[in-house]
């Protein structure tokens, strides 16, 4: 009898440790809970498969201010760890463009969920 893969659906093998499609190790039986420094166990967030543990913490308002006031110059795209489209925002900021691109997304960022504002920037709220 075939298992399906969590990740990506494709039919595995009962006695399987990794889906042999994707390469996403299976659970076979469960683990141990990590411990803490102080014997408590330790929480991981899982979000949709995904460990956001390891994401920068950053703050939602400040990247909607830095994008609104300064996006023009790409200062939010920084602030955000994407410093390629920072560049590509200083390259073009004596457009303009960029600063109405900036407006924008600070607006987009300000009606987003918080979900989605955490899996759009890689990134844990405060």
């Amino acid at each position: 009898m075939e298992t399906m893969c969590p990740k990506c659906g494709a039919p595995v093998a009962p006695n399987a440790t990794k889906c042999e499609y994707c390469g996403s190790p299976l659970q076979q039986a469960p683990a141990a809970q990590p411990q803490n420094m102080q014997g408590q166990p330790q929480v991981i967030v899982v979000n949709n498969g995904i460990d956001t543990s390891t994401w920068p913490i950053k703050n939602k308002l400040i990247a909607i201010l830095l994008a609104i006031f300064l996006g023009g110059i790409g200062i939010h795209e920084f602030y955000l760890g994407r410093p390629g489209k920072g560049i590509l925002m200083i390259l073009f900021c004596w457009t303009g463009i960029t600063s109405v691109i900036g407006f924008i997304q600070g607006i987009l960022m300000a009606v987003s969920n918080d979900e989605n504002f955490k899996l759009k920037y890689r990134c844990r709220l405060q």
